[in-house]
């Protein structure tokens, strides 16, 4: 999602434009500011990806903000509102690297096109970004990337919470405070794991997901580190559990129909009481024929299965919510708190409160 603040002295406007922009997918208005100091001041304290900017306004002119903005946020993008009397002011700003301007009245049309453009330089420019980075740091990530490859052939799925940290770590480690490129050079290291998988005739492939409810739509910047650990975590996550699918199937591993039923039990019902003769039940199923067959095309028991989805369970709310460990183990199923927090260190390798402080501190 790429944040956006609006700068115009007409209330209007801002008020038009904020209603136009909350029903386009992949933007979200942050703020809508007067005039150029205010929006300066505001940028101050919060994280931005594209700034809406029109060129006349009091105490800071949109050519000021923009000027601003390159050399304090050189990973926002701008574009600038104006006049048919502003056009030379409209040609300066792309000579200052804005994107795009639109011309008052601002047609519903252009805006999308425009701002469709504004998202596709960011992501072009901070996929580029990353994929550089992660050339040059190919002599170091050798060893880790045979670990996802292990991971991935074997479908070995209790290594895969250290696995995330440690890739997590290193990944900040190359960036070098670049927090704005981290979902993109995230996304580059799963395509190399893809790649890796190829040369071992395992096809696989994984589509970028979502973060909706990770992140405010106004982001603080003491807030940015955590947001964008977090979107990483989940996108190494869901590539991680996509991939092992994939290289299960390319196996010919599967025969998913009850498995496929069993999981989605499990998912609805993980935080409740149920046995084996439930599921069984649920699938139609004798308790001893579907051990055995969950246990060949997963790799694991249904039990083991279980405790899997109450640890990830367990790590979104440790991450995304202020409960207590005791709060967070009723919710996914363990009435008692010394028991889960025995359990989640066995599964991740470290405690809770530990897994919180390493993934989600500032």
């Amino acid at each position: 999602m790429n944040r956006i603040v609006i700068v115009d002295d007409e209330e209007l406007i801002r008020r038009s434009l904020s209603i136009r922009l909350s029903e386009m997918e992949g933007v979200a208005v942050s703020a809508a500011m007067a005039n150029g100091q205010r929006a300066l001041d505001w940028m101050a304290g919060h994280f931005a990806d594209i700034c809406i900017t029109d060129v006349r306004m009091p105490l800071v002119d949109g050519l000021q903000l923009i000027e601003e903005v390159n050399h304090k946020y050189p990973w926002m993008t701008c574009i600038v509102i104006s006049s048919y009397d502003d056009f030379e002011y409209a040609k300066r700003s792309l000579q200052l690297g804005a994107v795009d301007y639109m011309l008052k009245p601002i047609d519903s049309d252009v805006l999308t096109k425009v701002v469709g453009k504004a998202c596709a330089r960011i992501r072009t420019q901070r996929r580029y970004e990353a994929n550089q980075l992660l050339l040059r740091k190919l002599p170091s990530y050798k060893a880790l990337l045979e670990q996802w490859v292990e991971m991935i052939t074997s479908v070995y799925l209790h290594g895969q919470p250290l696995l995330i940290v440690d890739t997590l770590a290193a990944l900040e480690l190359w960036l070098e405070g670049r927090l704005e490129i981290w979902n993109e050079l995230t996304m580059a290291w799963v395509q190399l794991v893809i790649e890796e998988l190829k040369k071992r005739d395992i096809e696989v492939q994984y589509e970028e997901g979502e973060d909706t409810g990770l992140g405010e739509v106004t982001l603080a910047l003491s807030r940015v580190r955590p947001y964008f650990r977090l979107c990483a975590v989940r996108r190494l996550e869901e590539a991680a559990n996509v991939l092992m699918e994939g290289a299960r199937r390319s196996k010919n591993l599967q025969k998913q129909s009850a498995v496929d039923q069993v999981k989605r039990y499990i998912e609805e019902y993980y935080a409740q009481k149920w046995g084996l003769q439930d599921v069984a039940d649920h699938v139609a199923m004798s308790r001893s024929h579907l051990a055995i067959l969950f246990k060949e095309e997963t790799g694991m028991t249904i039990w083991t299965y279980c405790i899997s989805v109450r640890m990830r369970k367990a790590r979104d709310l440790l991450l995304t919510t202020s409960l207590r460990s005791y709060e967070i183990a009723n919710r996914v199923g363990y009435e008692n708190s010394v028991h889960f927090s025995r359990i989640f260190k066995e599964y991740h390798g470290i405690n809770p409160m530990e897994y919180k402080n390493r993934l989600n501190n500032d």
